[in-house]
């Protein structure tokens, strides 16, 4: 007996829909992007293989082995039961439109899928609570020769199924891209200094939207260096409030003397810093008694004094120095021009 390794392939069967994982190792002709006939939980199922799963994590999974590659023949029946599928669920809707039940908890019913062979059909709805769905059930069995499968979905993935455009003028991300639905908090919005108006933070569905996830690491992470709203700080512009931050540009506006101003990160010091430094220009420098050059306080007082008593200071001292220089020049100018006389 001929021995053949494994080979996972991830298959899905609808657009955009979650990967599911099989062993494929029976037919090595299989390549990205063929159909296939798998054994799901909802019967047999077509799916298209999207890709291979790395040989040393295959030790993870237990996947199912494929049935066989989808034939012509196959193709053409997934097609032609796909084409059924809106007449399908218009009837759908008309017979469960006087059942109090589904009118009770405000049931939709959003699709109904065919499997590829037409012996399964899936309806697909939407509703508040829990609904009775057995008297519904037999009327579609009287109606549909096919299996019927009732699933009640979230709101989120019968925004998927519909597809549409979404707030921002795109198409829907849960319908382009997201396979998987992520968990979203209310603190995403506030880490990004979103409006928390409804409107501008739910989507189609009703619930939070996807896209507050896709930024949400990088705000935290340019957050961490930025002082918090309401603190107080020391600027350029001398101390104030935060009143907003602006992680991605890595500034802060901060309210000084009623003035906003927007400060960058490396510009800003924190308050016990910023209190030391002024009492620093305040004091003086003990040089300044013994004849030396101020390099400390004196210097800082004299940038952030209105008066700039020390910068006045150091200023004469300058002054009296060029005039010493320029006396000295002149006299020994003077001394050369008597000795070239007597020569």
């Amino acid at each position: 007996m001929v021995m053949t390794a494994t080979r996972i392939a991830g298959v899905r069967f609808h657009k955009v829909g979650k990967l599911y994982y099989f062993d494929a190792a029976p037919f090595p002709e299989l390549e990205p992007g063929d159909y296939v006939i798998v054994e799901t939980r909802r019967g047999r199922q077509m799916g298209q293989i999207i890709g291979w799963v790395d040989p040393a994590d295959a030790s993870e999974y237990n996947p199912r082995p494929i049935k066989a590659p989808a034939t012509p023949r196959d193709m053409m029946m997934k097609m032609l039961y796909e084409a059924k599928e809106v007449e399908a669920l218009v009837r759908v809707r008309e017979l469960a439109v006087d059942m109090h039940e589904f009118e009770v908890v405000g049931a939709k019913f959003v699709k109904v899928s065919y499997n590829y062979d037409g012996s399964v059909l899936s309806v697909l709805y939407t509703s508040e609570e829990q609904v009775d769905t057995g008297r519904l059930r037999r009327k579609l069995n009287r109606e549909f020769t096919a299996r019927i499968d009732m699933r009640r979905i979230g709101s989120r993935d019968a925004a998927k199924l519909i597809g549409e455009y979404g707030a921002c003028g795109a198409p829907r991300c849960c319908s382009t891209h997201l396979t998987e639905f992520s968990p979203i908090s209310i603190k995403m919005a506030k880490a990004q200094g979103v409006s928390l108006n409804p409107s501008e933070i739910t989507g189609m569905c009703g619930r939070l939207r996807c896209c507050l996830i896709y930024e949400y690491e990088q705000y935290l992470e340019a957050r961490k260096n930025l002082p918090r709203t309401g603190k107080r700080v020391g600027t350029p512009h001398g101390a104030g409030k935060v009143i907003a931050l602006n992680p991605l540009a890595d500034q802060a506006t901060v309210l000084i003397e009623g003035q906003r101003h927007e400060v960058d990160r490396e510009d800003i010091i924190p308050m016990d810093e910023y209190e030391a430094l002024q009492a620093k220009a305040a004091a003086g420098c003990s040089k300044e008694g013994e004849g030396g050059v101020c390099d400390c306080g004196a210097r800082i007082r004299g940038e952030a004094s209105p008066q700039g008593k020390s910068s006045s200071r150091s200023e004469e001292r300058s002054s009296s120095k060029d005039a010493g220089r320029k006396k000295r020049r002149r006299r020994t100018s003077g001394k050369r021009k008597r000795k070239d006389r007597r020569n």
